[in-house]
């Protein structure tokens, strides 16, 4: 069985969608492998035309979101779960699938730090950490606030998430594993090319209603151009590209500025959790569906004659 995630050329990592071998390696582990015939498709917006053709794909937590158009659902799939409603609505199946990010399972692998370091923390989308590079480091040190970066090791990011007492998130994955780990957090907006479904779709999961803080930068900072990954295409030539070039043309007051907005955010905004009961709930569901993924697995389920 193939684990399927969003990978980034050039070895770049991503926590969100790193994630992945983290999470799936410890709770089931000795299941993956190289064997195409099955794709099991799980953390992140995964739920388009990308996902490889495969003799059985299973669906477990993730969520609608990029690319231009969506899978083609038939009987050789077995979806679990996915993200939210949202998605449930997006493609078609029951609302009864809709239960939450199977992020959330991190709840029963991760131990967190009980001190706290740092007051506030923010943790840019991948995309903008790869353009902006050193210059966010820069900005939050000016707003007097910690730096989380998407791209450091799993370890090193969830060890600096759990010593902080609030976390401004643009990155989805950020928020989402910072409320599993009983972390507030605030959800940050810096371009208007991000994807507000997604965070809508986990969001209604939580039973939170989504509604980001505005960081909006020098325009320079984010020419025009397709929407957060609405390609693979998009990806890789936000790789390609020196982050420099957007940077280096934000002059020192723009910065400033943007440190200005941050630091306002931490003080002025109310942090969110959701609800000790409902994430306890969501994380119990998606155990059970776990469960039921384990079984069906060992009655040959998803066994190949060929």
């Amino acid at each position: 069985m193939k684990l399927y995630y969003f990978r980034f050329p050039n070895g770049i990592s991503n926590f969100g969608d790193n994630l992945n071998p983290w999470i799936w390696d410890r709770l089931l582990p000795g299941m993956f492998d190289e064997d195409k015939k099955t794709t099991f498709v799980g953390i992140g917006s995964l739920l388009n035309e990308y996902i490889p053709k495969a003799q059985k794909t299973v669906v477990f937590g993730s969520g609608v979101g990029y690319g231009k158009g969506l899978p083609n659902i038939d009987q050789s799939w077995k979806i679990y779960c996915v993200r939210g409603k949202l998605s449930a609505k997006a493609l078609g199946v029951s609302s009864e699938l809709a239960v939450t990010d199977s992020a959330v399972l991190i709840r029963r692998l991760y131990q967190q730090a009980s001190n706290k370091v740092n007051q506030f923390a923010y943790m840019p989308h991948i995309d903008h950490a790869i353009r902006g590079d050193s210059s966010w480091k820069l900005i939050c040190e000016q707003a007097g606030i910690a730096y989380i970066d998407p791209r450091w090791p799993i370890e090193q990011v969830l060890s600096a998430m759990s010593q902080t007492e609030v976390l401004l998130a643009e990155a989805m994955h950020g928020a989402i594993i910072a409320d599993a780990l009983r972390v507030p957090w605030i959800p940050v907006l810096t371009s208007a090319r991000m994807l507000p479904f997604k965070w809508q779709d986990w969001c209604s999961s939580i039973d939170i209603e989504y509604k980001p803080q505005y960081v909006m930068p020098d325009s320079k900072l984010y020419p025009p151009g397709p929407r957060m990954r609405s390609s693979w295409r998009y990806s890789i030539n936000c790789v390609k590209q020196a982050p420099q070039r957007f940077f280096k043309a934000v002059w020192e007051g723009e910065t400033k500025k943007m440190a200005m907005q941050l630091a306002d955010i931490a003080k002025t905004s109310k942090p969110i959790l959701s609800s000790e009961s409902r994430i306890e709930q969501l994380t119990v569901e998606l155990e059970e569906r776990l469960e039921q993924f384990k079984q069906d697995v060992a009655s040959g389920y998803f066994h190949h004659s060929d």
